[in-house]
């Protein structure tokens, strides 16, 4: 525990001590504050803006300003192709716009060709490209994993078998005043003669094997790309009267929600002061090793227990909920930006037990997905009535605030998936989540 302290103590220091710094010396901060927009920032600014403008979604002069006109074309290009309208653009929605540009200026006159047939012109060749691309992706295999089949990783005692006459001693045993074989014997009788205790005893000082240290945390970005294409290629979002098939509702919201986290800490980002970029997402991965237990406990615990845990943990930690607060939705943005999904769930946790309930939706889609935390569909169940409870009893909506419908779509999945997987959500049973004491950890001092 003192480790974990002194680890925490040495994060909130410097982060308040950054803070204290921005308030009592803003005429020096001044001078070390980095450039508004970097020469390469603004020269990708002005590729968004000058393929914004060939497709039909004028911003005016490229100027790699991205203002507010810039930023309405922006959400009215993400419209148009079936994206979440947040005027911020993702690292894949800039990528397709300036990559479907220069391919269109490639092109020549048979694009010219191309776009005399379109009935929405130029920006016709996005839906085009768009749906290329869908059938292109269709067409890879599909890889599925399965579990490999290794020999049995429990110890296996064997009676020793006598050497056969064509081996020799000397591959088994090169020391002779060390014999190996007779040793066996030994270790063969100790296993039997023990009871189960003392043998479970034994066997829980050897090593756990682990087969799987070595596989790549699935990526979350890579998976909201593949669900952004899926939306805009069956039309736009399923809703509550359109929905189907709750998995495909609740990737969609999933995906939504991973958008508006990211766009709402950028935006409290840019109001912490002395502190870069890179300095914060620095302090943010330090949540990845200090809540690594909790984000553990999600795939075996319930929700209950993990908060009550969490909640001591900020409790120990001497923070203030509201600064903790704010540090927590940056780091979720950095998380999510990242793929850092120890950060991610960490910061959602945080946020959950700080009284924020509407974040257990985050806890409740990565059950289902496996992202960061074993499926667990039941375990996921009870996450999502954390939140939808929370809405219900007055709570402010977290993700897509403009969207009033999205209560009652979430509602309706979560129903639906609970009993097609033969579970029943606690909204169908009218069980509420249990109350955790809120408390105040890591933290950036967010000006007003």
């Amino acid at each position: 525990m003192a480790g974990a302290d002194d680890i925490v103590g040495g994060i909130i220091g410097g982060v308040i001590a950054g803070g204290i710094m921005s308030h009592q010396q803003k005429k020096t901060t001044k001078v070390y504050r980095a450039p508004a927009v970097s020469s390469a920032t603004r020269e990708q600014n002005r590729q968004v803006q000058n393929s914004l403008n060939y497709f039909g979604f004028p911003v005016g002069t490229a100027d790699g300003v991205l203002g507010s006109r810039s930023r309405a074309a922006i959400a009215e290009y993400q419209m148009y192709i079936g994206y979440p309208s947040t005027g911020q653009l993702t690292d894949f929605e800039r990528n397709f716009l300036i990559q479907s540009y220069t391919r269109a200026q490639a092109g020549g006159f048979a694009t010219q060709q191309t776009i005399a047939t379109m009935q929405d012109g130029t920006r016709g060749l996005l839906r085009q490209y768009r749906n290329q691309q869908l059938q292109a992706a269709a067409m890879q295999p599909q890889y599925t994993p399965t579990q490999p089949q290794y020999a049995p990783t429990q110890p296996v005692v064997q009676t020793p078998v006598p050497a056969a006459p064509s081996q020799t001693t000397v591959v088994v045993n090169t020391n002779p005043q060390a014999p190996a074989v007779p040793q066996q014997p030994a270790v063969t009788a100790a296993a039997t003669s023990q009871g189960p205790a003392d043998a479970a005893t034994a066997l829980a000082a050897l090593a756990v094997p682990n087969f799987m240290a070595d596989q790549a945390e699935a990526s979350v970005t890579s998976y909201c790309n593949m669900v952004n294409l899926r939306t805009s290629s069956n039309g736009g979002f399923v809703t509550a009267a359109t929905m189907s098939d709750p998995r495909v509702a609740l990737d969609e919201q999933f995906c939504l929600a991973r958008t508006f986290a990211i766009a709402n800490g950028e935006k409290l980002m840019d109001r912490v002061k002395a502190i870069t970029p890179a300095q914060i997402e620095a302090q943010c991965k330090q949540f990845g090793p200090l809540l690594k237990d909790h984000v553990s406990a999600l795939s075996f615990k319930s929700p209950e227990e993990v908060m009550q845990d969490v909640g001591q943990f900020v409790l120990a930690s001497g923070i203030s909920p509201t600064q903790l607060k704010g540090t927590a939705e940056i780091c979720l943005a950095v998380g999510y930006r990242t793929d850092d999904l120890p950060v991610t769930l960490g910061s959602a946790l945080l946020l959950t037990v700080l009284g924020e309930r509407p974040y257990a939706e985050v806890m409740g889609h990565h059950l289902v997905q496996g992202f960061g935390a074993s499926k667990r569909s039941d375990l996921a169940l009870a996450w999502y009535d954390i939140g939808l409870d929370a809405l219900q009893t007055g709570a402010t909506p977290v993700f897509a605030t403009t969207v009033p419908e999205r209560n009652q779509l979430m509602t309706v999945s979560v129903q639906a998936f609970g009993e097609r997987n033969g579970l029943a959500s606690g909204m169908q049973q009218g069980a509420a989540a249990q109350p955790v004491p809120a408390s105040g950890v890591p933290t950036f001092a967010i000006t007003q």
